[in-house]
C-alpha cells in the first residue's frame, strides 16, 4: 500500500479554492475510482490518465487504485486534474521522489500521447497559489497567464517533462514575470463626433467620476457613436484592476493579455441578451456580461427593447459591484463593478419631441414604451442626457469637432488622481462616512438641491447621486468644494425632461 498527496485548486468562478488530491494504491482486484463529488469530465480522467501513462513509456499499476479529491462536498469539473492524478500514480509507485510535490501546484489536461493541454482558470488559480507561497506546474499555453499573478511558474510541454522535473534529471527553468506591454491608446475618437457639446460634456463628466449614463434621443443622432468613445477617455487600469479583469476572461477560456491588456473592457450585448447571459449562469457557474464588464463599461443600446426582468438584475452589481450566482449545490460570486451606459429613443417610433420629424406613436404607447425601464433602475443611472439631432450645417463640416479623445483623456486622468488620492476611490463609488465628508455642500447648495427635489420628485439616491455628480463636476474644475453652479449643472444633467 502507498499514499501520494498533491495540490491542485477547483474552477469556481474567480475564488479557485484549493482541493487535496489523494492517490491511494491498494492491494486486491485492479480497479480504478475517483471519489469526491466528480462530474463527467473528471471520471473520464481516469482513460486520459491510463493513455498518457502507457504512451510515456510508464507501466499501469494492476492494483486498486483510489483518488480522493477532497473536499468530498464540493464539485469538481473538468480535466485540470488530469496530472495531478497521474503525477501522484506515479509518486505512489516512487517513479520520482514524493519530496519533489512539496510546495507546488499542478494543473493540466492530458492527452491520450502524453501531451499537456491548457486549461480555463489558471490566471485565478495560479493567484491563489502565490498567496499560499506555492509554485506552479501548468501546460506551455497557460504560461503567460500564470506568470501574470507572480508566481514560480514551471512551463512543460508533457507528462514527461514534469516527471524529469520534479526527479531532478531535466529541471524546467521558471518562467521569468513580463507583463504585457499592451499598445498606445488608440481606436475611436471623440473628435469624429460632430455637434452634441452638451453630450460630450457628460460623456467626460461621467469618465472623470465612474457615473453611469443615460443618453436619450432620436435614431441617427449619435448615441451609440458617443458611448463607445467612453473607453478612449477613461484612465487605464492598475496593475490589480487588470489582474481582476483578466482573471474573468481566464475562467471563460479567454486570451487574457496582449494588445487589450490595461484597456479597460467594453461590452455591448444585443437587448435579445437573456438573464443569465447578461449576470451568469451555467455550469460552474460562468460569468456573465456584467462581469466581463468588470473595470470597464456595459453598453446597452435600446435599452427598453431588453426584457424587463433582465434589466432589473442589473440593480444589485450596480450598487455593490458584485454579482453573486447560487445554482443548486453551487455559489459563486463573480466582481461587477462596472460603469453603465445606456441609449433609448424617446418613443416607440424615435420622433417625439423631434423638430425635423413627427412622432406617429399614442401617449398609451409611449407610457407602455418607457414603463419597460423601471424608475429604481432609472433612479440608478446619475446622468440623464438628451441628444438632439445636430443642425445640417454641423454635419456638413469637415474640420475637426471639438477636442479629442486624448485632451479629454488627460483632465480625466487629473480627475480620477484627485479622487483616489482623496478617498481611494471614484466619486460615484463613495459610501458612507467618505460620501459625508467629501460631497458636503453649503446651504445654498442645499437650497438649490430641496426646490429641485420638489419640482422633479427627487429621491433620497437621486439626491445623493446629484451631489457625487457634482463633486466630479468641482473635481474638473479643479475646485475643493462644491458649489451651486456644480450643484446646478449636475442637476441640468439629471433633469432635463421628466417625460422620460
Amino acid at each position: 500500500m502507498s499514499l501520494a498527496i498533491l495540490h491542485c485548486r477547483a474552477e469556481r468562478g474567480t475564488e479557485a479554492p484549493p482541493v487535496t488530491i489523494e492517490v491511494f494504491l491498494s492491494g486486491g482486484l485492479p480497479a480504478f475510482t475517483i471519489v469526491g463529488m466528480a462530474e463527467t469530465a473528471v471520471r473520464e480522467s481516469k482513460d486520459r490518465v491510463r493513455g498518457a501513462l502507457l504512451s510515456s513509456g510508464f507501466e499501469f499499476p494492476q492494483q486498486r487504485i483510489t483518488i480522493s479529491l477532497g473536499p468530498a462536498d464540493m464539485k469538481k469539473t473538468g480535466g485540470r486534474y488530469d496530472l495531478a492524478i497521474a503525477l501522484g500514480i506515479l509518486a505512489a509507485r516512487r517513479q520520482f521522489p514524493k519530496t519533489g510535490l512539496e510546495g507546488i501546484e499542478c494543473y493540466g489536461e492530458l492527452a491520450l500521447n502524453g501531451e499537456l493541454r491548457p486549461v480555463p482558470g489558471m490566471l485565478p488559480a495560479a493567484l491563489k497559489a502565490q498567496q499560499a507561497g506555492r509554485a506552479v506546474i501548468v501546460p506551455g499555453d497557460n504560461c503567460a497567464e500564470a506568470t501574470l499573478a507572480g508566481a514560480s511558474v514551471y512551463p512543460a510541454a508533457s507528462l514527461l517533462d514534469v516527471v524529469a522535473h520534479l526527479s531532478g534529471q531535466a529541471p524546467i527553468d521558471a518562467a521569468a514575470h513580463v507583463e504585457p506591454a499592451g499598445i498606445p491608446r488608440t481606436g475611436k475618437d471623440l473628435a469624429d463626433v460632430k455637434g452634441q457639446q452638451n453630450a460630450k460634456r457628460a460623456l467626460e463628466i461621467a469618465a472623470a467620476g465612474g457615473h453611469n449614463l443615460l443618453f436619450i434621443g432620436p435614431p441617427g443622432t449619435g448615441k451609440s457613436m458617443l458611448a463607445r468613445r467612453l473607453p478612449g477617455i477613461l484612465p487605464r487600469m492598475s496593475e490589480h484592476e487588470a489582474l481582476e479583469t483578466a482573471a474573468i476572461d481566464s475562467v471563460l477560456g479567454a486570451p487574457v493579455a496582449g494588445e487589450g491588456w490595461r484597456r479597460r473592457p467594453f461590452r455591448s450585448p444585443h437587448h435579445t441578451a437573456s438573464a443569465a447571459a447578461l449576470v451568469g449562469g451555467g455550469k460552474g457557474p460562468r460569468p456573465g456580461e456584467v462581469s466581463r464588464a468588470h473595470n470597464g463599461v456595459l453598453f446597452l443600446d435600446e435599452l427598453p427593447e431588453f426584457n424587463r426582468n433582465v434589466l432589473e438584475v442589473l440593480r444589485e452589481p450596480m450598487e455593490t459591484g458584485v454579482i453573486s450566482i447560487a445554482r443548486v449545490g453551487q455559489q459563486a460570486d463573480f466582481p461587477a463593478s462596472f460603469q453603465l451606459v445606456a441609449a433609448m429613443n424617446p418613443c416607440p417610433c424615435g420622433y417625439l419631441g423631434d423638430r425635423q420629424a413627427d412622432c406617429r406613436c399614442s401617449g398609451d404607447r409611449v407610457a407602455n414604451y418607457r414603463s419597460k425601464v423601471s424608475g429604481p433602475l432609472l433612479d440608478r443611472i446619475d446622468l440623464h442626457v438628451e441628444v438632439t439631432r445636430p443642425p445640417t450645417q454641423t454635419l456638413r463640416s469637415h474640420e475637426q469637432c471639438g477636442e479629442t479623445s486624448r485632451e479629454v483623456a488627460a483632465r480625466v486622468e487629473k480627475a480620477w488622481r484627485m479622487q483616489f488620492e482623496r478617498a481611494g476611490s471614484c466619486n460615484a463609488r463613495l459610501e458612507g462616512g467618505d460620501f459625508e465628508k467629501h460631497c458636503s455642500a453649503n446651504e445654498q447648495c442645499w437650497a438649490l438641491l430641496e426646490r429641485a427635489a420638489e419640482q422633479f420628485n427627487l429621491s433620497a439616491r437621486a439626491h445623493q447621486r446629484v451631489l457625487r455628480v457634482a463633486r466630479t463636476i468641482a473635481d474638473l474644475a479643479g475646485d475643493k468644494k462644491i458649489t451651486p453652479p456644480h450643484v446646478a449643472e449636475a442637476l441640468s444633467l439629471r433633469c432635463f425632461d421628466r417625460r422620460v
